[in-house]
C-alpha cells in the first residue's frame, strides 16, 4: 500500500569532490516532516545547496542537494538514511485513516562525566567525538578547578538508542580515551539521576543581558554589548513578498534572503511552529551570498492568507528567525567575562543541532580556554530558549576586557554558526 520504507529515503553520492549529495524523501506525509528532516541534515553537518518539496497532504516528495560543510569533516551516510528513515511516517492504510502523533518514549539520558587535566580545545574534541558518535548532548556543566584540571558532566542521549550495550559503551570510552590521553584521572558514564533535573534550567540572567539576548528585532543599539562587522549587517536584510493572485487554493510566499547553513531549517521551523502547511516549496541555489525561496502555503484550516494583519504578522516572524536565529553576546558577569548564545526551542521541545560544538569549535580556533559552560533552558517572551554560557579564561590572546576583542570574539562565533 505504499513504497517499502527501504525505499522512502534515498541517498545518491556525489560523482566527484564538491559535487552534491542528493537526498530523496517519498513517504506519507505528516505536520512538520519538512522541518524535521532539515533538523537531522544540519546535525549531520549538512549544508542543503537548494531543494525541492510537494505534497497533498497525505504523500510528500522532498530532494535535497547537500555538501559538507567545511567543520564536519565525517559524515556517516548509513546513519543518516537510517535517522531519515526513522522520521517517516507507516506507509500502511491505517496511517490515512488516523493520522495521529506517534508517542515515541524519551531516550534515556545518560551521564558521561570525566575528569582530567585541561587544555585548549578539550571540551571542542571531546563534543566531536559525541557528534561523530551520533550523542546528542542535553546539558553540560564544565567546571575547572584551581589547580589546572577540569571536571565535565555531559548529559546525553545515543541516537542510536544503543548506549545500553557494553560494545556501544566500549567503543564511546575507546574514543574519549584518544582524545583525553594517559592524564585522564576518571572517566565514567552510566544512566543520568534525579541531578539531570537539577541542571535542567540555568542561572539566572541580569536584566539587561536577558533584555540583549532575547530582543526580537536587531536594532541600532545593539552596539550596547557588542557590534557587527560591516558585512555581518546584511543579516538586517531581508523581503518576504505574499501573494494571493497565482494560486486559488494556496498562498504563496516569496522570500529573498542573506543565505546561512540552517536558513531552510529556520523558515520551515517557523512554519511548523506556525500550524502553516507547505504545498509546495523551492529552495533555490546560492546567488552572490543571497537565497531565493517560493513557498505554497495554507493556514491550519485550509485557507489562504487574505487578512492583511495575519500576512505582516507572519512576514514579522519569518525575518526575525531568519535573519536573527541565533543570539550571541559578550558580558560581564561579575569579575569574569562570558560568552553568552541562544537560540528559540521548537515547540515540540527540539533544540537546535550543533550549536555547542560550533561554538566551542570557534573558541579553539581563536585559542581561548573556556573555564566553565552550561546549558540550559530558560522562558522569555512567552517562548522557550536554550541558552549555552561560557565563562572564558583570561589567559589567551586576548584582552577580554577591550571592546574590540569582545567584537572579534562575538564575530567569529557568530560566523561558525552561520557557516560563514
Amino acid at each position: 500500500m505504499g513504497v517499502p520504507s527501504d525505499d522512502a529515503v534515498l541517498i545518491q553520492k556525489g560523482n566527484k569532490q564538491g559535487e552534491p549529495h542528493v537526498i530523496t524523501v517519498n513517504c506519507p506525509d505528516k505536520h512538520g516532516l519538512g522541518c524535521d528532516i532539515c533538523h537531522i541534515i544540519l546535525d549531520f553537518g549538512l549544508y542543503i545547496a537548494k531543494g525541492d518539496v510537494s505534497t497533498d497532504g497525505i504523500w510528500c516528495y522532498m530532494v535535497f542537494w547537500v555538501v559538507p560543510h567545511s567543520s564536519s569533516p565525517v559524515v556517516r551516510w548509513p546513519s543518516l538514511k537510517n535517522r531519515l528513515q526513522s522520521l517517516c511516517p507507516s506507509c500502511s492504510v491505517t496511517f490515512y485513516l488516523n493520522d495521529q502523533p506517534s508517542n515515541y518514549p524519551a531516550s534515556p539520558v545518560y551521564l558521561l562525566k570525566f575528569f582530567c587535566p585541561d587544555r585548549k580545545g578539550l571540551l571542542h574534541d571531546v563534543t566531536q567525538v559525541l557528534c561523530e558518535l551520533e550523542l546528542t548532548i542535553q546539558k553540560v556543566k564544565v567546571t575547572t578547578t584551581p589547580d589546572g584540571r577540569v571536571l565535565d558532566l555531559f548529559f546525553i542521549t545515543d541516537n542510536m538508542e544503543l548506549l545500553h550495550t557494553e560494545e556501544r559503551q566500549h567503543h564511546l570510552c575507546k574514543q574519549l580515551d584518544a582524545v583525553l590521553g594517559d592524564s585522564c584521572i576518571s572517566c565514567k558514564l552510566r544512566l543520568a539521576g534525579p541531578e539531570y533535573d537539577c541542571h535542567h534550567g540555568i542561572s539566572s540572567l541580569s536584566p539587561a543581558v536577558a533584555e540583549e539576548l532575547f530582543l526580537f528585532v536587531l536594532s541600532d543599539k545593539e552596539t550596547r554589548l557588542q557590534a557587527l562587522s560591516s558585512d555581518m549587517t546584511k543579516l538586517k536584510k531581508a523581503n518576504v513578498v505574499v501573494d494571493n493572485s497565482l494560486s486559488p487554493a494556496h498562498t504563496l510566499l516569496q522570500i529573498h534572503c542573506v543565505d546561512h547553513k540552517s536558513l531552510f531549517y529556520d523558515i520551515l521551523r517557523t512554519l511548523k511552529d506556525c500550524n502553516i502547511k507547505i504545498a509546495f516549496g523551492r529552495f533555490s541555489p546560492n546567488s552572490k551570498g543571497y537565497r531565493d525561496l517560493d513557498l505554497f502555503i495554507q493556514q491550519k484550516d485550509g485557507k489562504k492568507f487574505v487578512d492583511p494583519e495575519k500576512q505582516n504578522g507572519l512576514c514579522s516572524r519569518l525575518k526575525v528567525e531568519m535573519l536573527h536565529p541565533l543570539r550571541v553576546i559578550i558580558a560581564n558577569r561579575g569579575p569574569d567575562t562570558e560568552l553568552l548564545v541562544a537560540n528559540p526551542v521548537e515547540l515540540s521541545g527540539k533544540g537546535r543541532p550543533r550549536v555547542f560544538y560550533d561554538v566551542t569549535l570557534a573558541l579553539k580556533a581563536l585559542g581561548i580556554c573556556i573555564f566553565s559552560a552550561e546549558i540550559g533552558r530558560y522562558s522569555s517572551s512567552d517562548r522557550e530558549w536554550e541558552v549555552y554560557r561560557f565563562l572564558l579564561d583570561e589567559n589567551c590572546g586576548f584582552q577580554l576586557s577591550s571592546t574590540l576583542a569582545r567584537n572579534q570574539i562575538v564575530d567569529r562565533v557568530r560566523r561558525m554558526l552561520m557557516g560563514w
